[in-house]
């Protein structure tokens, strides 16, 4: 059933930020530097994405929309350094562009990955693998051009074990340009100096996190548990996407307790530009707070 009441602590303040895509913003964690790249952007239908949230939550946040009424959601990578070393978490969409009637995403582009990769210093041969969170088109896209033909491709082992899935969806191209570069993930293990996967199924099959540490702080990198930050404040809301509603709403709960603790910052992916934060409780409950970079 629909949520008819509007809470206050969703957000704790009208911020543009919340209906604009993300420029490049980056963090240090100690010797550890990560950077949000850009591809593209999409733009979501807020009731079919999150099909408990109820006309009144959009009409008291409308801080959340753009002027069409659409959520705006960021797409693109999470940049990891390490010394002369590079991981990217996700790529983003890939040079494309579509557009969908029905359903929670209206339209979405990419293409902007490579530039904004530029700008940071580094070039695609730099990055040595791509860890992704899960196999979704707009988490993949240029996973399967030339530009990243060279990487390691890291894959939670159930994700990649349930890549029929894909296929029945249409992806079958994707998953051939994947293979010949898999390598299959078990939870814990650390992928990168400072990085360590954990497998928290929900959104998909084999969907994971990844865990960034350094410095005295750490970093989760949640891809698709949360698709907009007014779930911090209803981490019972799943997504139109999600595989398991169950699952995914059990895990958010335990998530945004987690994001709440002590030097734990976050990243959304698709936050718009408010990819880097943390979970405060503001009077009646948590609510994302934006970590400016």
């Amino acid at each position: 059933m629909a949520d008819s009441t509007a809470p206050a602590h969703l957000h704790p303040a009208p911020d543009a930020r919340l209906r604009r895509p993300s420029g490049i913003r980056s963090l240090h964690l100690g010797d550890t530097k990560v950077s949000y790249v850009p591809d593209g952007d999409v733009r979501l239908r807020p009731l079919s994405l999150l099909p408990d949230s109820g006309d009144a939550t959009w009409a008291a946040h409308p801080e959340y929309l753009d002027e069409t009424g659409h959520l705006v959601g960021s797409v693109g990578a999470l940049l990891v350094e390490h010394g002369d070393r590079a991981l990217l978490i996700d790529a983003g969409i890939g040079p494309h562009a579509f557009e969908s009637p029905e359903g929670p995403l209206r339209a979405g582009h990419g293409g902007a990955l490579p530039d904004n990769l530029a700008a940071l210093g580094r070039r695609p041969q730099d990055i040595e693998a791509v860890a992704f969170t899960h196999l979704h088109a707009d988490h993949l896209g240029w996973a399967c051009e030339p530009l990243l033909g060279h990487a390691d491709f890291l894959v939670a082992e159930p994700e990649w074990q349930g890549r029929d899935l894909l296929a029945a969806q249409g992806m079958t191209d994707q998953v051939k340009a994947l293979a010949p570069n898999v390598r299959t993930l078990t939870d814990g293990e650390e992928v990168f100096p400072g990085v360590r996967v954990r497998i928290a199924p929900g959104h998909s099959v084999g969907h994971a996190e990844y865990v960034i540490t350094g410095g005295g702080r750490r970093l989760i990198a949640f891809g698709d548990a949360m698709h907009s930050p007014i779930q911090a404040g209803r981490p019972g809301w799943s997504s139109g996407f999600d595989h398991d509603l169950t699952a995914t709403a059990g895990h958010r709960h335990r998530l945004v307790a987690e994001l709440a603790e002590p030097d734990t910052l976050g990243f959304g992916v698709h936050f718009a530009d408010v990819v880097f934060g943390r979970v405060r409780h503001d009077g009646d409950g948590p609510a994302w707070h934006p970590v400016d970079s």
